[in-house]
């Protein structure tokens, strides 16, 4: 019963409901967390996505580790350096870890070389992860946006004030009471929105059928985007002009690392939930007990 509600509660509200002192209560999942990883198979998931997760301040981060199909986080390693995810691979043998197929990730050179140093034939096995490759332009037009508002706001201008999000966001995402005032500030022929356009576009790249004529679409999308007249835009562009040949693997696997988004959100209503993390122990614990699919519960004898 503890365990049940510890899925839907904090350890402080379940502790009360139960007449438990609050070590008592992280006690039963600290101890449900050990038994699930006791019993769980070991085995090397066959697609794997990586990514890194804060839990408090001054740039502390996890690394996490997701079984793909399974849909559950594999493994978390401190920190997200090279070591980190050397860590999880060198729990296996070479021959096991040749049967890895995918590891979807950032373009983070440490996940990159920790890849490459252990899994054979990693090349054709990194899939540079959707999100992060647009997130890289998204933050450009970010960049635009600031340095154009700074301009317009000395010319008295505040036609950007409170766009942040219209610029940040998909197409289809602006808000219906917004897209009239978005439509407006499109027609005005602002630097920000030529790199909305931009970022925008590259979303297409996906939706190519094959790896050549996504290779054909990036050409065309990186001429545009080099040509702008726009540094931030330049610099993104060049970026995923030097990862290009995993981000077109892609068209190899058809794996995106959305699963890690939708995991990192849930982790997010865990540290909310809990009121945040000091302890790195108790973030790992926590992560294991909510995201891991382990299992949790002890035996009955009957």
């Amino acid at each position: 019963m503890i365990i049940e509600l510890e899925k839907e509660c904090s350890i402080e509200a379940v502790s009360r409901l139960m007449g438990l002192s609050w070590d008592d209560g992280w006690g039963v999942m600290d101890r449900a967390v050990r038994r699930g990883l006791g019993r769980k198979e070991r085995r090397l998931p066959e697609r794997i996505g990586v990514d890194e997760k804060s839990f408090a301040r001054r740039h502390k981060y996890e690394t996490l580790i997701y079984d793909l199909d399974r849909r559950c986080v594999e493994y978390v390693a401190d920190g997200r350096t090279e070591e980190s995810l050397a860590e999880y691979y060198l729990q296996f043998k070479k021959k096991e870890l040749k049967q890895l197929k995918v590891v979807a990730m950032d373009m983070w050179e440490a996940y990159i070389g920790a890849t490459k140093a252990h899994v054979p034939k990693a090349d054709r096995k990194i899939v540079f992860d959707k999100f992060h490759v647009v997130q890289y332009v998204t933050k450009a037009v970010d960049k635009v946006r600031k340095a154009e508002n700074a301009e317009l706001a000395g010319q008295g201008f505040d036609w950007l004030k409170n766009t942040k999000w219209l610029w940040l966001a998909n197409e289809e995402n602006i808000p219906e009471w917004r897209r009239e005032e978005f439509d407006d500030l499109k027609k005005k022929d602002l630097k920000v929105g030529r790199a909305w356009s931009i970022k925008e576009n590259l979303r297409n790249f996906w939706n190519c059928a094959t790896k050549t004529e996504a290779k054909k679409f990036f050409d065309k999308w990186y001429w545009w985007a080099t040509h702008s007249r726009l540094k931030p835009v330049i610099e993104a562009a060049k970026t995923l002009k030097n990862h290009l040949e995993n981000i077109l693997t892609y068209f190899d696997h058809h794996v995106t690392n959305a699963l890690g988004e939708s995991i990192n959100s849930k982790i997010e209503k865990i540290k909310k939930t809990a009121c945040g993390y000091r302890n790195r122990d108790h973030y790992k614990t926590a992560i294991y007990f909510h995201c891991g699919g382990l299992d949790l519960y002890p035996k009955v004898n009957l």
